[in-house]
């Protein structure tokens, strides 16, 4: 028998590209569902969710001014990065979510195949959402989505890695950066994730994922002016309420908690959520003294 001790994995915060702690230094215990101890994760602070803005801010002008067709390629290759270590999030979600191996396994490559089905959409949302609309007058009118901006998600608190790239992934496939609160009761999933991003070509600060307590950094970060937009999702109804109310002082977009299977095939609705719609008019212009134009 061997009598070596088992190496704890230490779970950390994913800002910015990096896995601080939390400035705060707090911990809580994370249990599976039938109340054994997991692991300690870190108890984020007002600190840390200003830190991850901070990061999201940073890294927004890269992130939306690459190209779509880059931006699937990046979100595919998280896909792979997925596929590759598959066994850990099994035995993860199964702790997290009370499932058989089985149901895990089935939960896990439902959220692989969400991450490549967004990947797909990155350049083709446009010709959804866009276009080119008929004027009368010598015009060129085209509509074309933009991300946002800075985007604050509270994740579901039951879904703990299905529903949690299900509310990720449409946001950055739009060209948006993140900010996630992550399952208070199942946050190892999505501590996982991270470091799962890290080493895949996401540059850091798109995606960063904060553990603890929606109802302490929530409140932050719906009232923060340089978060543009909140999903709140994973909400209970008061927090929700009081989420919503904070947001409406820099008429930040807000897409309310409602019902949702994410076992179904998403629709387009969460991208478009945070999308802007900017028209251009442009003068068609006159050729020569017979009016013609191009």
């Amino acid at each position: 028998m061997s009598d070596r001790l088992s190496v704890f994995k230490t779970y950390k915060l994913y800002v910015g590209g990096k896995f601080p702690r939390s400035e705060s230094g707090r911990v809580y215990e994370v249990q599976d569902s039938k109340g054994r101890w997991l692991a300690n994760a870190p108890l984020s602070s007002r600190k840390d969710a200003r830190d991850a803005v901070v990061a999201a801010r940073k890294a927004f002008g890269g992130w939306s001014g690459a190209t779509a067709y880059n931006r699937g390629q990046i979100l595919y290759r998280i896909a792979e990065m997925l596929e590759g270590r598959r066994d850990q999030f099994v035995a993860e979600v199964a702790d997290a979510e009370g499932l058989s191996k089985s149901k895990a396994a089935a939960v896990v490559d439902a959220a692989v195949d969400r991450w490549v089905w967004y990947a797909g959409w990155t350049d083709k949302i446009a010709q959804i959402v866009g276009g080119a609309n008929p004027v009368a007058g010598p015009y060129f009118n085209l509509s074309t989505p933009e991300p946002t901006g800075v985007v604050t998600v509270v994740a579901p608190q039951d879904s703990s890695f299905l529903g949690l790239i299900s509310v990720i992934a449409p946001v950055i496939a739009t060209g948006n950066t993140v900010v996630v609160i992550a399952s208070e009761k199942a946050p190892l999933p999505a501590l996982s994730l991270g470091e799962v991003l890290a080493t895949s070509d996401l540059p850091g600060g798109v995606v960063n994922i904060l553990s603890g307590k929606a109802a302490e950094m929530g409140p932050h970060l719906a009232a923060h002016q340089d978060v543009n937009a909140i999903d709140l999702t994973g909400a209970d109804p008061e927090l929700a309420r009081e989420l919503e109310v904070a947001a409406a002082d820099n008429l930040k977009r807000v897409l309310r908690p409602r019902a949702v299977d994410f076992a179904e095939s998403p629709g387009t609705e969460r991208m478009t959520a945070f999308l802007e719609t900017k028209t251009v008019w442009h003068p068609t212009g006159s050729l020569g003294a017979s009016g013609s134009s191009y």
